[in-house]
């Protein structure tokens, strides 16, 4: 367990330093920082000295390891944008991005799992049926469209939930949550509805087709042979080995979740990270796109390490051939 452990941490550490090194070519090669600080009086010398100051004229090596020690320090310099520390923008939308992730997977993983067993267990039902058509509709219509048809229906026509912002938030020390207020609960429905749904609908798919190919194997044969119950056969047996390959695939998507927040967010005007983001595309705000794009790589190398370890726990064979 150890040397698998170190093993996939040696691993995450060199994917890190390569996102850091294309985080680090974008103030190299896309626009010129000291034009984003600086104004149009300000003189030759004046720019040189602020390039010789931010160390612009080192070594690229040089630059890539001061840029990777700050990066680790949670430094990511000034937003040109804002003229804040990116560090403390990054920690201000994180917390919103966080909790709209973690509900949007939740349902979907609470949702997505058990309709992806039913429509295995019986395939030919009328439930199964109407679930495997509405996860082809939720597969095909892009999330942008789909936040739009609940901000039609629900927001403009019922009027039973809010259609943009997070609603009122309590401070917790740096942390700023809506889950403690009765407009922060109504706000983030919608806009977590809408990013649950193509994650959950894949799951479905997956789980579903995993699930029929364990049940066609020659020891789930043998299990009904020996007379064990269909329950203990069913989700003993067979779910456990459809859960092998699956925690992968399920990891992924949580990560994704996070990462592809940007365009509910967008729609929803939800002041998360994915905001944010679009904001600094729109504005050529480097330091905070190499921030958002070191942040999206983390979470990914940490979900991915616990999907390994959960894989390792799951899968014997593994623990064998360590």
């Amino acid at each position: 367990m150890f040397k698998f452990v170190s093993m996939r941490l040696l691993q995450s550490i060199v994917v890190m330093l390569v996102v850091g090194l294309i985080a680090f070519a974008l103030f190299r090669f896309v626009g010129d920082p000291i034009n984003n600080m600086v104004g149009q009086d300000t003189t030759l010398e004046e720019r040189e000295a602020l390039t010789e100051s931010l160390g612009l004229n080192d070594p690229f090596i040089v630059q890539y390891g001061r840029f990777v020690s700050n990066a680790v320090q949670g430094d990511f310099g000034m937003s040109y944008r804002l003229r804040q520390p990116v560090s403390g923008l990054i920690a201000e939308r994180f917390p919103a991005t966080l909790e709209l992730s973690l509900v949007s997977a939740v349902l979907a993983l609470v949702l997505g799992v058990p309709m992806g067993i039913y429509t295995a267990l019986k395939p030919k039902s009328l439930f199964s049926r109407s679930f495997m058509t509405i996860s082809l509709m939720g597969v095909s219509l892009p999330t942008f469209l789909i936040g739009i048809l609940l901000i039609l229906f629900f927001g403009v026509t019922l009027r039973w939930l809010p259609t943009f912002g997070r609603g009122e938030v309590v401070e917790l020390g740096w942390w700023s949550t809506g889950f403690l207020t009765a407009s922060g609960l109504k706000s983030i429905i919608l806009p977590a509805i809408t990013l649950a749904v193509f994650q959950m609908t894949l799951i479905v798919r997956l789980v579903r087709a995993e699930m029929l190919e364990v049940l066609r194997t020659d020891y789930i044969k043998f299990a009904h042979a020996r007379g064990l119950s269909p329950r203990l056969i069913n989700f003993s047996i067979a779910l456990r080995n459809t859960l092998v390959p699956v925690i992968t695939i399920i990891g992924l998507q949580v990560g994704s979740i996070i990462a592809f927040a940007i365009i509910t967010e967008s729609v929803f005007q939800w002041p998360g990270m994915g905001l944010l983001f679009i904001q600094a595309v729109s504005e050529v705000d480097i330091p905070v796109m190499a921030a958002y794009l070191l942040l999206i790589a983390f979470v990914f190398v940490v979900i991915n390490l616990i999907v390994d370890i959960l894989y390792f726990v799951v899968d014997p064979r593994l623990r064998v051939q360590n």
